[in-house]
């Protein structure tokens, strides 16, 4: 999935405790972690990983350290950790119950299980509702790790940064995520949340550069952490507990003992020996269906439903643009998209399972009637003035936005340079007339299911327009959309989707389950709320409202660690692993051209680096002009573009704005170059050869890619 192939285990040894169970290895079912894995992976001088073990037997085992009874006073502070916390808190980091975050702790009878007393609570004094959340049988593919660790100094640490992920797979990293299955471990960088005031809310985030397998378990391991005196850090009474195998009559204890052990031998495996180990824990990733499978059944449902006929729509204006504009004419409609939401699927309403009913862990939205959603399509000068049908393109909008900006002055650009007619939609659950109902959820996160269930209505929403648009019964059957002999304006053959900033963001999502799109342009893309926002100046105006109602630093990086579980359902971090490769059923694989801003200061080109590596992406080389990065090897994991190309590719615009900063704040200083690769016509030249000849072509003369500032 990504160009460097994974870094395998350093060691083969492995203490594994339990008889290995032969399974599937589908992404459809997250497996139990309890069951041993069956092979163990080593390194060969090319870095590539070799099964050394035979698939039907286990691998060799490292005994445990002997077992030997806790002393009197381990159990009384182990008692006591116990007893001053929650039911079904971890005991392994007693600061906040769900830490070490996410955990397999927080996992039963192969669902996740947060204790409703142990959620995170607003100033109001309202505990989020765990419901949602324990439907889910994983965590995020996307998720930061998250653990309390009292006077770590990061730099006397060695923790891996974002500069150097070779470094995070160096055989002495003190920050270590290994696949349990296969022993693969993980690129990653591990940062001290910078935004936290006070020490004792700042947590240690780890964030993997790739998206974790779907299904797949992974066990965290920390070692070789000091405070600012260089003392090591002592690890929690019932992390030693467990480590060095003392055992105790807590059943608590006990029955999580032979996972721990697991955890412990895949880290061996690994070569983190045991007894430097100061901290470790395993968590399962959401399956594949947890992830995608409400929104595909509704895709599937609706499609069924509307079998080969065309959308019903409404054309409710056809005006000429204004004179200078570009557009010769502005149409305006609704079309009908069924509505899987309750109510009339306005903001704030959640997915219909039926009157009055809760629904089951694995239930499936019903339909309930229909809607009406609005679209702007703009057809330009050039496609009026000229004599062959114009290109057809989907545009998504940005942050909270609206389907009018299709009328930006970039996209009339794009649209008169090149014969192009553009159409949008709203991102229902994440445009304008969301506001409201984001604001109210940065207040009370339990409110949060309302916006992931609406962002999946929105898809099919823009699923429908893509139909309107290209079916021989929609648009080009409106006299709006031919010429006055008749003929067509736009050629129905081909849909291509291109979006910018959320655009993009949700245009991973969209493109990865739309079975008409054929390539994609996401320009300013990235993805995993969880990881932009704290380095995107958009949520400082948003934090206006979530500090108040959470008024902890901890606690609200938590609770968007908590969100990317049901977030994933409706961006595209839930996708990103199903566009270019493995494909959902009924849907095409595709290929995309991501465009990013360097220095970006609303969608961190971290989290677009991490979106090209999993859509197996090639980056233009150079990267930057020289001193320009801060990464060590710029572009690390992604393979050089060869040009002409046909597939997916990573593409950097530099207009000159300062790098981004190393911790997790966004930009601040110089300007925001968010907005200056679309309105640069090279840019849009290299945008419409992707989408309109299949081939990627090098507008940067082998150069680093410029990008003009915008005016």
């Amino acid at each position: 999935k990504w160009a460097m192939e994974r870094i395998a285990s350093i060691a083969v040894a492995a203490a594994l405790v339990l008889a290995a169970c032969s399974g599937d290895d589908s992404t459809n079912t997250a497996p139990d972690p309890t069951v041993a894995p069956t092979h163990v992976a080593v390194a060969t001088t090319a870095g590539a990983a070799t099964d050394t073990t035979d698939a039907t037997s286990p691998p060799s085992v490292a005994e445990p350290p002997a077992a030997t009874d806790a002393d009197a006073g381990t159990l009384a502070d182990l008692t006591a950790a116990l007893d001053g916390a929650a039911e079904g808190c971890d005991p392994l980091d007693t600061r906040q119950c769900l830490l070490p975050f996410p955990s397999n702790a927080m996992r039963a009878d192969g669902r996740v299980s947060f204790p409703a007393d142990g959620m995170p609570v607003n100033s109001s004094g309202v505990s989020i509702d765990p419901t949602e959340w324990n439907r889910n049988d994983g965590f995020s593919p996307n998720t930061p790790i998250l653990t309390y660790v009292a006077g770590l100094d990061p730099e006397a640490s060695g923790l891996p940064t974002w500069t150097d992920l070779e470094g995070s797979l160096a055989e002495d990293s003190p920050v270590v995520l290994v696949n349990t299955a296969t022993g693969e471990r993980v690129p990653l960088w591990a940062e001290l949340d910078a935004k936290a005031a006070d020490a004792a809310d700042r947590l240690l985030e780890i964030h993997p550069a790739v998206a974790l397998d779907e299904g797949a378990t992974y066990a965290v391991g920390l070692r070789g952490l000091v405070d600012g005196d260089g003392g090591a850090i002592e690890p929690s009474t019932a992390f030693r507990v467990y480590r060095d195998n003392l055992r105790t009559e807590l059943t608590t204890i006990e029955d999580r003992r032979p996972a721990m052990e697991i955890t412990f031998a895949s880290l061996a495996g690994a070569g983190l020996a045991r007894t430097e180990l100061q901290l470790a824990w395993d968590f399962t990733v959401a399956s594949t269906e947890n992830i995608a499978g409400r929104l595909l059944h509704i895709r599937d449902d609706a499609l069924a439903a509307l079998g080969d006929a065309a959308p019903a729509f409404t054309i409710t204006s056809a005006l000429p643009g204004d004179d200078g504009s570009g557009i010769a004419i502005q149409v305006t409609g609704t079309f009908t998209v069924p509505n899987y939401l309750t109510a009339d699927g306005a903001p704030g309403n959640r997915f219909f399972y039926g009157d009055n009913v809760e629904p089951t862990a694995d239930a499936m939205p019903m339909q309930n009637g229909a809607l009406e959603a609005p679209f702007t399509c703009n057809i330009s000068d050039a496609t009026a003035e000229g004599s062959e049908p114009a290109h057809l393109v989907q545009y998504g909008h940005g942050l909270l936005g609206e389907d009018t900006e299709v009328s930006a002055g970039n996209v009339r650009d794009f649209a008169n340079e090149h014969n192009v007619v553009l159409c949008a939609t709203k991102w229902a659950g994440m445009s304008d007339v969301d506001i409201g109902n984001a604001a109210a959820t940065l207040a009370e996160f339990s409110n949060f299911p309302t916006m992931a269930d609406r962002m999946q209505q929105g898809v099919l929403n823009q699923i429908f327009l893509g139909r309107v648009m290209t079916h021989a019964d929609g648009l080009v059957s409106d006299p709006a959309f031919q010429r006055p002999d008749g003929t067509p304006l736009i050629d129905t053959a081909h849909l291509d989707f291109d979006g910018n900033s959320q655009g993009g963001i949700m245009g991973l999502m969209l493109t990865a389950v739309s079975p008409d799109i054929e390539r994609a342009v996401l320009g300013v893309v990235g993805m995993n709320y969880s990881l932009l926002l704290s380095r995107s100046v958009d949520f400082e105006t948003y934090e206006s409202v979530m500090v108040p109602a959470y008024p902890n630093d901890l606690d609200r990086v938590l609770i968007l660690a908590l969100t990317q579980m049901l977030w994933d359902r409706g961006e595209g971090a839930g996708y990103v692993q199903h566009i270019t490769s493995d494909p959902y059923p009924g849907t095409p694989a595709k290929d995309v051209l991501l465009h990013v801003a360097f220095g970006d200061w609303q969608v961190s080109e971290l989290t677009a680096m991490i979106a090209a590596r999993e859509v197996g992406a090639t980056i233009h080389r150079p990267v930057t002009a020289a001193g320009r990065s801060r990464e060590v090897e710029p572009g690390w994991g992604l393979e050089t573009t060869t040009y002409p190309s046909s597939g997916s590719a990573l593409v950097i615009w530099d207009s000159g704005s300062d790098p981004i900063p190393l911790a997790n704040v966004p930009p601040s200083t110089s300007r925001d170059p968010h907005s200056d690769p679309r309105s640069d016509a090279d840019v849009r030249a290299q945008k419409a050869a992707f989408l309109f000849d299949d081939t990627l072509v090098d507008v940067c003369s082998g150069k680093p890619c410029t990008a003009d500032v915008r005016a």
